[in-house]
């Protein structure tokens, strides 16, 4: 069967730039490629016809099939030096705290080739240290224990041949049963390859075709665990020259012997990889493992590791690491001055397969073509890139009440592991998955499949077509690097079904626009709830660290709550003063995936202060319909709640009711798991439709639902949620302003 796929290198272009296109076909000669602007999403009876409009430039053309690797797997790189030829006396060792170490042969550090040559330290094929020089092996003959500290060394005197290797657990407050360990052997030195590089959690493979994550560098036999102070001397040392080597600062006595004294609690924030000895051996590390993770030597004394550095001086690998594809780029794209802003696609098509690359055209820097934007959630779309535990988690299942379905997009996640999964996922090795990227394929952006997230963002878009008042699209990306002057222009800001994950910049921008007087829709749930770090340079890179508490698919370890690209505590904004509360009225309270329900009106939608909004809407009834689950409310609901921050004069003028008990009461809700917990048994456990007035004229609408975009198209728009919600658009994009109730 004929395979493609590809990604953009960037998220949201101007008119005038240019977006690059990287594609790799399998099984077919050649390819077609058209630029598409999406207007909806293909989600079948109730919703609208699917629309795609072609787009007339010099890209859309055949061209040629050919097939790009992903090379997954994290490791840190040192550069060929002089200092490292023609080593043949040495000392190798490291703290490591492996997670898999069973596995199969699995490289610490070291000059070590797949093609025999050089030296290195292991985890042997049974989980046991091992010491690699040449074809020569020599094992602890001990299993080491997953998630275990452990003192690993390795010596070789090339005159007399004699190779030692320690293994020995480190102290951690536990009742294990395990001894040091010490071996010895007798070998021949073998000299590492010419201009080979010293590499930590991998071995040199060869070289690839294409430039890889580190020039053409091809690495295997990755790691799953932790390094902390790798040392390298050029002789081999004694039991407490090692100890000493294992400390923090450079002993002294043993200047001539060093070569490399790595401190990775430097640069934490960074991809450096810090030499402390007067060789300055520095590297990289590459494809982004993670960092800011509790060393060998952490004390739960300090849980902030921009306070102590040196009990963070751990760096986590993975085999399924990945960040960057790098692959070449197949065509480009230039935006024309005249095109409309929206959601666009690259559509590749190459037999019976077609996979979808999207990107944002947005308004040019400081202008803007409408009063009303539509804010994608590019940052949320991220987090979930490649959801893999969507179709393998058996809980899908049940939350849903059905058999998880796929499409053929879908299957290449399961066919081609290596493009990596989202931070919903958890890494070969059981750790949480803390970054999104999507400078790879991603199998779930697409306008069709599974109505989540930027797929059914396009139930917005259909929407805001048939209105026809005009509107700009903008990404959080954008929003992120500009800050408050992006909304600025516009009289409107809508937020998608979803806009789950932010940043500090993003939320102080949204706060300032309502403060200034902006109007904000917020047509969705659960939104608003986890904070973000974006990568300072790296595009497209985005880190999650889900501490203490919230609906999460893993958690954080103790220790490990601040993010590595910024410092900033990690978690949900709630636990922060920023609860979603604050900025919409309303914040998460639960989740189901069975069935959706529907709006109930309140007497509070008789105030004169929303007459605007049930113009023409008589029914007391509103959404018992729609495309997600059969009705407006459902799926992930938010309901207003005083002591989070919702202001006192804010309007409840409908709420859901007759939720299934698949409905519980979200973790951050509760003190005591205890009593009433389903939506059946709990009447807190429902979604509040919501409206408030905010300084110098502004309003905030909220639909506390993700399903509500769902019931939009239904009957081709003439329904009351529709009706209500374009009375909505219709008042915020009035100039009149809103006065603030007394």
């Amino acid at each position: 069967m004929t395979r493609i796929m590809g990604y953009a290198d960037r998220i949201s272009v101007q008119p005038g730039e240019t977006v690059a296109v990287m594609a790799s076909c399998i099984g077919a000669p050649r390819y077609r490629a058209e630029i598409v602007r999406l207007l909806n999403p293909n989600a079948g009876m109730g919703a609208s016809d699917y629309k795609e409009v072609r787009i007339d430039t010099p890209a859309n053309a055949s061209y040629p099939g050919r097939e790009q690797k992903m090379h997954a797997g994290s490791f840190g790189v040192v550069p060929a030096k002089r200092a490292l030829e023609g080593l043949r006396s040495f000392t190798l060792q490291a703290y490591v705290w492996p997670t898999t170490p069973k596995k199969g042969q699995q490289a610490l550090m070291g000059l070590w080739s797949e093609a025999g040559t050089g030296f290195g330290l292991f985890v042997g094929t049974g989980g046991a240290a091992e010491v690699r020089i040449g074809g020569f092996r020599l094992s602890s003959g001990v299993p080491m224990l997953e998630r275990r500290w452990y003192l690993v060394a390795a010596s070789f005197d090339a005159e007399s041949g004699r190779v030692r290797l320690w293994q020995e657990p480190i102290y951690d407050k536990t009742f294990h049963a395990e001894r040091p360990v010490a071996v010895d052997g007798k070998a021949k030195a073998s000299l590492p390859d010419a201009g080979a590089p010293l590499i930590f959690a991998g071995w040199r493979k060869g070289e690839a075709e294409a430039p890889t994550a580190w020039g053409r560098l091809l690495v295997s036999g990755h790691f799953n665990g932790r390094i902390d102070r790798p040392r390298l001397a050029r002789k081999a040392l004694d039991r407490a020259a090692i100890q000493a080597l294992a400390s923090g600062r450079l002993p002294s006595g043993l200047e001539e012997e060093i070569l490399g004294f790595w401190d990775f609690a430097r640069g934490i924030s960074s991809e450096r990889i810090s030499d402390l000895s007067p060789n300055r051996l520095d590297g990289e590390v590459a494809n982004m493992p993670t960092r800011a993770m509790t060393g060998h030597n952490w004390t739960g004394a300090e849980m902030d590791w921009t306070k102590d550095p040196g009990q963070y001086g751990a760096i986590h690998f993975h085999d399924d690491d990945i960040y960057d594809c790098r692959w070449q780029t197949d065509f480009s794209f230039t935006v024309p001055a005249d095109s409309r802003s929206g959601f666009y696609a690259a559509k590749l098509v190459a037999d019976e397969a077609t996979f979808y690359v999207p990107f944002f055209v947005r308004p040019k820097k400081g202008t803007a073509r409408s009063k009303i934007a539509f804010l994608a959630s590019t940052a949320t779309y991220t987090v979930y890139a490649n959801n893999r535990a969507r179709f393998l988690s058996m809980r899908t299942e049940l939350y849903q009440g059905r058999i998880s379905m796929m499409d053929a997009v879908d299957i290449l996640q399961l066919e081609f592991p290596e493009m990596g999964v989202s931070t919903y996922d958890r890494h070969s090795d059981g750790s949480g998955v803390g970054f999104g990227s999507r400078l790879r394929p991603v199998t779930n952006w697409k306008p069709h499949g599974r109505l989540w997230n930027y797929c059914c963002d396009l139930f917005i878009i259909d929407w805001l077509e048939h209105v026809g008042l005009g509107y700009d699209v903008i990404t959080d990306d954008d929003l992120h690097a500009e800050g408050q002057d992006l909304l600025r222009p516009y009289k409107v800001v809508i937020t998608g079904s979803h806009p789950e994950y932010w940043s500090l910049e993003m939320l102080d921008a949204l706060d300032g626009y309502q403060r200034q007087g902006g109007r904000h829709m917020y047509m969705g749930g659960n939104g608003f709830y986890w904070r973000i770090a974006y990568h300072p340079s790296k595009p497209g890179l985005i880190e999650v660290r889900r501490s203490e508490d919230g609906v999460r698919a893993w958690d954080a370890r103790v220790g490990e709550y601040y993010h590595q690209f910024t410092g900033e505590y990690g978690g949900l904004w709630r636990r922060q003063g920023r609860a979603p509360q604050v900025a919409t009225g309303v914040g998460f309270i639960s989740q189901g995936f069975d069935a959706c329900s529907y709006y109930r009106r309140t007497e509070a939608s008789l105030d004169p202060r929303v007459a605007f909004m049930f113009e023409g809407v008589a029914d007391e009834i509103l959404g018992n319909f729609g495309v997600l689950q059969g009705g407006a409310a459902g799926l992930e609901i938010d309901c207003v709640d005083p002591a989070l921050g919702t202001p006192p004069h804010a309007l409840v003028v409908a709420r859901s009711e007759n939720h299934s008990n698949t409905y519980i009461l979200v973790a951050e809700e509760v003190n005591v798991p205890h009593g009433a917990m389903d939506a059946v048994q709990n009447p807190a456990i429902h979604a509040d439709l919501t409206f408030f007035e905010t300084p110098n004229g502004g309003a905030v609408f909220s639909t506390g639902s993700i399903a509500y975009a769902g019931s939009l198209p239904v009957n081709g728009f003439d329904n009351n949620i529709a009706r209500l919600t374009t009375n909505v658009l219709r008042r915020f994009v009035d100039e009149r302003p809103f006065a603030m109730p007394t």
